[in-house]
């Protein structure tokens, strides 16, 4: 019990350290200097523009207005700072004291508030049903613990609350384009003796310090059954660019493209109510 204990203190020190030197999101506006308003412009208009543009409307960043919102892992505040200016009164905790710095600073940039705190997700400092949405976009699946991560949102959950939380997507083409084939096989990493997840540890999060992240996939029924003690669950895909598709990107028909972003995307989003 003991090694696992320390196992799963050095998983979260080098997360740590990895998002510390290297913000998830920054390199997409390296062009201009760090932390100015033009910096942070950027780094949204290509995350809402460029890379996910179903995600202001999936998420629901104006749904919210008046309610208390907690996002477990804000990075650099860019999805904090849209459910802000929908109204809502958000809290951001992250495990990463620097994530919290830009955070911050990100909101004030726009003139917007919110409270925050440096803690790990799976044991948040909050009391019991304190908020009335917990969001977290892309982390959980990158903590030792996800389930108790999970358990831990549904005890800071007021009853009727709703979870909004993305994990990575098992059945995506990216995973299995990507992951499997490509490095897995062609490139020869599973001949080699690596597991899937040490594959996407090397591959999945673009990281310029040399960052080595825990990363899992979950499926649509794993999904549903880490979220099985909440009343509510539904569960959607998605993330997909043309590009991934490679030629066939070019010539498919927006509705088919469509057909498959909510098939084979990336991103599994469980909406789940307590």
């Amino acid at each position: 019990m003991k090694a696992e204990n320390i196992n799963l203190a050095e998983e979260k020190q080098r997360a740590r350290e990895q998002w510390g030197e290297d913000p998830c999101g920054a390199v997409y506006g390296r062009e201009h200097e760090f932390g100015s308003r033009e910096f942070f412009d950027e780094v949204e208009r290509h995350r809402y523009q460029d890379y996910a543009p179903w995600m202001p409307e999936v998420m629901g960043f104006n749904d919210f207005a008046g309610v208390r919102l907690l996002e477990v892992g804000c990075g650099m505040g860019t999805d904090l700072l849209q459910f802000a200016r929908g109204g809502a009164q958000v809290t951001g905790v992250d495990l990463t004291p620097r994530s919290i710095q830009i955070s911050r600073q990100h909101l004030d940039v726009y003139g917007e508030r919110g409270d925050f705190a440096i803690s790990d997700g799976e044991n948040l400092p909050f009391a019991d049903e304190s908020f009335d949405v917990v969001y977290s976009n892309g982390v959980l699946h990158h903590t030792p613990d996800t389930a108790g991560a999970v358990r831990e949102v549904y005890r800071v959950l007021r009853p009727g609350g709703l979870a909004r939380v993305m994990l990575y997507h098992r059945g995506s083409a990216a995973y299995w384009g990507e992951i499997i084939l490509r490095h897995g096989v062609l490139h020869g990493e599973l001949l080699r003796g690596h597991s899937p997840e040490e594959i996407m540890s090397r591959y999945v999060e673009f990281n310029e310090s040399g960052g080595r992240p825990l990363v899992k996939v979950y499926s649509r029924r794993q999904a549903r059954k880490l979220f099985s003690m909440f009343s509510e669950t539904r569960v959607q895909v998605e993330q997909l660019t043309r590009a991934e598709l490679y030629l066939l990107g070019r010539i498919i028909p927006e509705g088919m493209f469509r057909s498959l972003r909510h098939s084979v995307g990336w991103n599994v989003i469980v909406s789940a109510r307590k």
